[in-house]
């Protein structure tokens, strides 16, 4: 069974990707509602950003795809998407 990221509510997804800090380098390109991949520089993907629908507001998965499992691993949630971009971006 495929691992899908928690709480990921399609209807209240917006087009318009997270935006990041300049800094960071990366690009962020759409995968599916509400799922972007992060790529660096080079265009290498990183892995996955979720935006989660959270009473507070947006928060941001890290995701990695694990191609031999076909499933995401959850690297974590975040409350920025600079956040979750740089921990993906560092491990």
């Amino acid at each position: 069974m495929t691992a899908s990221p928690r709480s990921l509510d399609p209807l209240t997804a917006t087009a318009e990707p997270p935006a990041v800090d300049p800094a960071l380098r990366v690009r962020i390109l759409p995968a599916g509602p509400a799922l972007y991949r992060v790529a660096d520089s080079t265009g290498r993907i990183l892995g996955h950003l979720a935006v989660l629908a959270h009473p507070l507001g947006a928060r941001f998965a890290a995701l990695r795809y694990q191609p031999a499992l076909a499933r995401f691993r959850s690297i974590g949630d975040f409350w920025t998407a600079d956040e979750a971009v740089s921990v993906l971006r560092g491990s």
